[in-house]
């Protein structure tokens, strides 16, 4: 199956690069989007056209692909379930959770120049960041892309009812499907408390597994292609 990985915030396709072959050894055919704005070169860009960047993906697949979502990605292949309900296998959300309809994006540091940049790294202290060393966190950090406030700032639309049948598997990292499950619960995930065929997977990691844990994550998005 294709598999579609869309990286979060401040990441380009390279974010992927160890989890990519092992997805490969799965005999799983990974695809890593960079999306406009954030590594392909263009200083601007709006939730538009990243979603357009995503549904070209999904469209350019072969047969119905499992699309992937970190972080703020989440929302990108929830996203790409509503546009294609008919096309999209599944939806694995890693770290992250589906933005509802008529909110915003991602607008959670201001932006400066156009653009929200990476805040460092003290707003995620604590189990987001706590698997990563020095030379992880110096990395990521250098290789951070400013997001344009297009992007942080777009609204989301969701059309299509449809996209609650798409197969939804919820990877866990910084907090366990207990958690997740207590805040769908709670009514704080609406989205996700409406998805037919919802799994909740955990993973020993923090926020960024594609760093920290990529052979284990990719044996998670196998699954979770099977699922789908």
């Amino acid at each position: 199956m294709d598999i579609l990985l869309v990286a979060g915030l401040w990441l380009d396709g390279s974010a992927w690069d160890q989890v990519v072959p092992a997805l490969e050894a799965l005999d799983h055919h990974a695809v890593a989007l960079t999306l406009p704005g954030q590594g392909d070169g263009s200083g601007s860009a709006s939730l538009e056209g990243q979603v357009a960047a995503v549904l070209a993906a999904v469209d350019a697949a072969a047969g119905s692909p499992l699309v992937v979502g970190h972080s703020a990605a989440a929302t990108l292949a929830w996203l790409a379930a509503d546009a294609r309900p008919d096309k999209v296998a599944g939806v694995a959300l890693i770290g992250g959770f589906p933005t509802a309809d008529g909110e915003t994006y991602a607008d959670f540091f201001e932006p400066e120049d156009g653009v929200m940049r990476f805040p460092g790294w003290a707003p995620f202290e604590g189990p987001d960041s706590a698997d990563l060393d020095e030379d992880a966190r110096r990395g990521i950090a250098a290789a951070a892309i400013p997001v344009p406030e297009g992007v942080s700032r777009g609204v989301v639309h969701l059309r299509d009812e449809r996209r609650f049948e798409v197969p939804v598997t919820l990877v866990c990292p910084e907090f366990t499907p207990a958690q997740a499950r207590e805040w769908i619960a709670a009514g704080g995930l609406p989205e996700l408390a409406r998805a037919r065929h919802l799994d909740l997977v955990d993973i020993d990691s923090g926020h960024w597994p594609m760093f920290t844990r990529p052979t284990e994550l990719a044996r998670l998005l196998a699954a979770a292609a099977a699922r789908g």
